[in-house]
């Protein structure tokens, strides 16, 4: 899957791998039909209004089907509360944002009418542009810590990585050519 011979995994890659291992998590679900499925590694049996966990991709497919209720984490708040906790970082400082942030909110988006969509995405940019511009700078200067790596989605430390190598083989080249 490696593009153009590349060893580094490009972060379409990298997000759909992790959307499938964010697909294979539980949630809880609340059935809004009796319900009972029996398939190859799954088995499922429901009474209207039961609450269980189940696997992501499942639910998703129940819901599609007007059959259940996910009981996620509304993503509008923690996006609200993600783009506040920025706004009030320094521009070297940056809030932290699980390892997931942006494949809950895009899988969360997907499922509200285009409207509510539309105001996700503006506020999603306003936070991408802001992480970004920080990112940058953070990426320029230092090497990735520890405690920077907490802070960052999985897209965001390849970004990181991709400046931070980039920047110090640009000041590599321009340095060895005064010699």
């Amino acid at each position: 899957m490696l593009k153009g011979g590349s060893s580094k995994l490009h972060i379409s890659e990298l997000i759909q791998v992790h959307s499938i291992g964010y697909r294979l998590q539980e949630v809880k679900v609340n059935f809004g039909h009796d319900l009972k499925i029996d398939a190859p590694l799954t088995s499922i049996e429901a009474k209207q209004g039961e609450i269980l966990s189940i696997s992501r991709w499942i639910a998703e497919v129940l819901s599609l089907e007007k059959l259940v209720e996910v009981q996620d984490t509304d993503m509008i708040v923690a996006l609200k509360q993600a783009v506040m906790k920025e706004n009030v970082q320094g521009d070297f400082d940056l809030s932290t944002l699980d390892l997931d942030f942006y494949i809950k909110v895009n899988s969360f988006t997907r499922r509200l009418p285009q409207e509510d969509r539309d105001k996700i995405e503006s506020m999603l940019n306003s936070l991408i542009r802001k992480r970004q511009g920080k990112i940058i700078r953070l990426a320029d200067s230092f090497k990735m810590t520890a405690d920077l790596a907490k802070k960052l989605t999985i897209e965001e430390r390849t970004l990181f990585d991709y400046i931070h190598n980039n920047s110090a083989e640009f000041k590599q080249q321009i340095m060895s050519d005064k010699k």
